[in-house]
Formats: C-alpha cells, sequence, structure tokens
C-alpha cells in the first residue's frame, strides 16, 4: 500500500495528466461546462479517498487504463447528479402544486430536499420489487394484501419484500 504521501503524489499525476480530458468528456456529455468542472473535481476527489482508504488502497501505479477508470468513476457520479435532478423537479412540481398559503419557508424546503436526498440514497441499493413494495406500505399505508395484488406477487413475497427494505434502512443508518 502506497504512503498517504505517495498517494497524493499519484493522484496529483493523474489529475494533471487526465483534468482536461476528464473534464471535456463530461461536458460532452452534460453541455454544461460549470457542472462538468465540479463533476470532474468531485471525480478526482473519489479517486484521492479511494487512494486514501487503508486496508483496500486504489493502487494508480497499477492501473493499466487510467481513462477507463476515471470514466467509471465520473458515470457513477453523473448518474447521481442526474436522479438528484429528477428528485428536485419532481419536489418542485410538488411544491408547485401546493396552495401558496401551504407551502413551507424556503428553509423548510431546502430540509426537505435535503431529507428526500438522504432517502433517495438509503434506498438505492434496492431490488425495484423490494423498493416498490416498501415504500407502497411505508408511504401510502398500503396494506400486504393490496400491495400483493398492484405487484402482482403473492402477500408472502410482499412481507420478505418490506423486511428486507426494513432491513436494508437500518443497517443505511448504522
Amino acid at each position: 500500500m502506497p504512503s498517504e504521501i505517495e498517494g497524493r503524489r499519484q493522484v496529483g499525476a493523474l489529475y494533471s495528466q487526465h483534468h482536461g480530458w476528464l473534464h471535456g468528456w463530461l461536458t460532452s456529455r452534460m453541455g454544461n461546462a460549470c457542472e462538468a468542472a465540479d463533476l470532474t473535481q468531485d471525480t478526482f476527489v473519489r479517486v484521492l479517498l479511494a487512494v486514501g482508504r487503508s486496508e483496500q488502497a486504489l493502487r494508480l501505479e497499477a492501473l493499466q487504463e487510467p481513462r477507463a477508470y476515471l470514466t467509471t468513476v465520473a458515470k457513477r457520479l453523473l448518474f447521481n447528479h442526474y436522479r438528484r435532478q429528477s428528485l428536485e423537479r419532481a419536489w418542485l412540481e410538488a411544491l408547485a402544486r401546493l396552495p401558496e398559503a401551504e407551502a413551507p419557508a424556503p428553509e423548510q424546503q431546502l430540509l426537505m430536499l435535503e431529507a428526500l436526498y438522504e432517502i433517495d440514497a438509503m434506498l438505492d441499493g434496492l431490488d425495484g420489487r423490494v423498493r416498490e413494495a416498501f415504500l407502497l406500505a411505508q408511504l401510502e399505508g398500503l396494506t400486504y394484501v393490496e400491495i400483493a395484488g398492484r405487484l402482482g406477487v403473492c402477500e408472502r413475497s410482499v412481507k420478505r419484500y418490506v423486511a428486507q427494505g426494513l432491513a436494508h434502512c437500518m443497517l443505511a443508518l448504522a
């Protein structure tokens, strides 16, 4: 495992060799150079953190295709970026449908949006059916029989799905 100083030096070399290329690659996909610059920086921060982890540290000198590695990291960040944008749009649309007198204060809106981001991140690792069953039970208050009818599965499967969702959330909070 490289020392912390050696790891930083390697990330610095990777940065200087590939920063411009990665920024251009992200700009071509996003159509926005400023957002691409942010994601480029986030990509290198992730690499730096990966190099700094103790037991399973990334060994940059062993990378055969550094651009492929950077692309993989950047694609994950890009996916998360678009998912957050989609969540924010849905939130703003829901707010727009509220009567003005019922709309939360701007500070509350920000706190609620941050909570939505955290919930979304927590549920991210769940299988689609598990997530859907869990959300139908928790947010819509549907019974297991109703959820089973919607999903076209047996009630026992719904119980298992909801239990998996709860276990996943408990582990995420731990």
